[in-house]
């Protein structure tokens, strides 16, 4: 399984929400490009990159430090946040972005991100369902940056892209993320059981090595890390299984999180 350390962007700098809600920010002493070049250093070969302000304003808001982002060597960049049509899309892959996120649209408008897949390739697109769980236990969908919906379920939202080449799924558990309460591992169990043929990305809660290595077991292709990433809660060592390009010792994240 792949650590994905995530880099929240919100007025062009980085924070994190607690569960979704933009009146609960933390800002980081940190710019992008620092924390971009911290994560390299760590061994990381993916970076995932939220734009909040987009996610919830419907237009990519934070994109001159993506493509400035995108320009690094040596990373590659799978982006979210505002991405709901076809040119924002295409900018971003020629501008050096490997992989694009595409969250609400999907909801609402999943026959044109059919065509995306068509066009784009399943590779270049990922997916992203943000979900909170009801009262018995269903993952309901929410939109636009965690402010709209909360009817539809995971799965049906699913339904129209699989017979479309679909591989890449992230979904975020909200009341989970930013809170360091543990991934969901049900809800992650379950997605894998029901869609094992996907590559489900699992945001939300992360702690530390032992929650990776409790998401690796049901089988997730990737973990996506802010907070404990930021606040240096993770041992380096511990991380290396889920880092392609960490060496040892890996005592440069260390002096660079200190």
């Amino acid at each position: 399984m792949l650590l994905m350390p995530a880099i929240d962007l919100r007025a062009g700098r980085c924070v994190r929400l607690q569960r979704g809600d933009f009146a609960a920010e933390t800002r980081y002493d940190v710019s992008p490009e620092q924390l971009l070049e911290r994560y390299r250093a760590l061994g990381a070969s993916w970076v995932h990159v939220v734009d909040l302000d987009g996610a919830r304003q419907g237009v990519l808001a934070n994109r001159a430090i993506i493509l400035a982002l995108a320009s690094c060597a040596g990373m590659r960049l799978q982006v979210g946040g505002g991405v709901r049509a076809a040119h924002t899309l295409a900018e971003l892959l020629q501008h050096g972005v490997a992989r694009v996120v595409v969250g609400s649209r999907a909801v609402e408008q999943p026959q044109e991100v059919c065509e995306w897949l068509a066009r784009f390739g399943a590779e270049r697109l990922c997916l992203a369902f943000d979900v909170r769980l009801d009262a018995r236990g269903e993952p309901r969908v929410h939109t636009h940056g965690w402010t709209a919906g909360g009817t539809l379920s995971l799965w049906r939202a699913l339904e129209p892209f699989r017979a479309h080449g679909l591989r890449h799924v992230l979904c975020t558990d909200i009341e989970r993320d930013g809170a360091l309460a543990g991934p969901s591992l049900e809800l992650y169990r379950e997605a894998v059981q029901r869609c094992p043929d996907l590559a489900w990305q699992a945001s939300g809660g992360v702690r530390d090595a032992a929650d990776l290595a409790a998401l690796a077991h049901l089988g997730v292709h990737a973990a996506v890390s802010g907070k404990a990433l930021l606040e240096t809660r993770m041992n380096p060592e511990e991380l290396r299984p889920f880092l392609p390009n960490a060496s040892s010792p890996a005592s440069t994240y260390a002096t660079d999180a200190s």
